[in-house]
């Protein structure tokens, strides 16, 4: 399955497991490649990431890790709605683990995203809130992305209330946090309101 023609013709669970099966990067990868996405065509909102971390990898569970209890914790969400894909379709711009460089987890695979990433979103009619997490997210999924995640964020009222970008939740990220509050004191409430009328408009269904 490499041609955009074939990936156009298959079903949403015939693509993901395509996805799953992704051997793209078996060679440049420090580890076995294991893609790691949640999605459903019921999604709602979509959580976009930079690439799994090791936890991911060992685990299979996207933002099983203190991001994503921070993650969790922003969007006001428990770990049962956050892992139910009905609710909440997953897809980081790399789906493998890159592996660590001197200062983190290296940047996502430039493989991965254009392969993938295009026809996964075209099977996600119901999406009605993206998050887009840290520099790789912003530059695929803003038109008009700045040239730090700072302005980014500060500019989130641009991308209101479809889309909203958003700093990493990594512990790594506690001093832009320290430096940035306005982002827990105006986003996260505004986040979470939007969240939470997403989940119940669900429910009311």
């Amino acid at each position: 399955m490499t041609t955009d023609r074939v990936l156009s013709e298959v079903s949403l669970a015939e693509l993901a497991r395509a996805v799953r099966a992704c051997r793209l990067c078996a060679g440049v990868l420090p580890h076995e490649p294991r893609p790691v996405i949640q999605l459903s065509e019921s999604s709602r909102i979509l959580v976009v990431g930079q690439a799994p971390g090791r936890r991911v990898h060992e685990t299979g569970l996207p933002f099983n890790d203190p991001s994503g209890d921070r993650l969790r914790d922003w969007m006001g969400v428990t770990r049962d709605q956050f892992y139910d894909e009905q609710l909440m379709a997953i897809l980081p711009m790399g789906f493998c683990y890159p592996g660590t460089g001197r200062s983190g987890d290296l940047p996502p695979r430039p493989e991965c995203a254009p392969t993938w990433r295009e026809a996964l979103l075209a099977r996600l009619p119901n999406i009605r809130l993206t998050l887009a997490i840290g520099q790789y997210a912003h530059a695929w999924h803003l038109p008009d992305a700045r040239r730090s995640v700072t302005e980014n964020v500060r500019a989130w009222r641009q991308y209101w209330p479809h889309l909203i970008p958003m700093p990493h939740p990594s512990p790594r990220n506690n001093l832009w946090l320290r430096r940035n509050a306005w982002f827990e004191q105006e986003v996260v409430p505004a986040l979470r309101r939007r969240i939470a009328d997403l989940l119940h408009r669900d429910e009311a269904q």
